[in-house]
């Protein structure tokens, strides 16, 4: 019975740490994270003005913060396996943010917690299928930051408690068959 280099690196290569990720799932989710954080951190800043709840409010600085932790990593991450990541929001993630620019009140509160659940639900979905199938170690790496944030952001998103059945409907139908 032969023996495999405990680091995977050798004989024939394993890690790809250093080389290009051709995965195209890894592509994905350096894409949807960075775009996340596109629309996400900008979609945060009207919270403390425009929600009437303390929990939005809350919930609006604390995803803020974890957003802007995943951002440079992110940029770093796909710059070092050469991945063109975007550097602007898709059209549908700018009509969100500006939806919540302009909404006030409890419209505001429900508008904000129905949008980034259902975004964070969605992203969480590509992150588990990433950290399970990813032979690069750098997007491992980055995919279990992730997860840990997105789980901590559908958290407090939860704790509002306006995240409603139709919320989860909607990302329950994204998910693969």
């Amino acid at each position: 019975m032969g023996s495999r280099p405990a680091s995977g690196v050798g004989a024939g290569g394993g890690d790809q740490q250093a080389q290009n990720t051709g995965a195209p799932l890894d592509k994905t989710f350096l894409t949807e994270v960075r775009q996340a954080g596109l629309w996400e951190i900008p979609a945060c800043r009207p919270a403390q003005a425009n929600a009437s709840s303390e929990a939005n409010k809350r919930a609006g600085l604390h995803l803020l913060d974890g957003h802007s932790k995943l951002d440079q990593p992110v940029r770093n991450d796909s710059e070092a396996l050469h991945v063109p990541i975007p550097d602007q929001a898709t059209a549908e993630q700018q009509c969100w943010a500006e939806q919540l620019r302009n909404a006030r009140g409890s419209a505001f509160d429900q508008l904000f917690v129905d949008l980034l659940r259902e975004s964070h639900g969605r992203v969480f979905i590509t992150i588990g299928e990433v950290r399970a199938s990813t032979k690069n170690s750098l997007v491992r790496r980055h995919a279990t930051q992730a997860n840990t944030t997105v789980q901590d952001h559908m958290d407090v998103l939860e704790e509002t408690g306006l995240v409603t059945d139709a919320t989860l409907d909607g990302v329950a139908s994204s998910i693969p068959k």
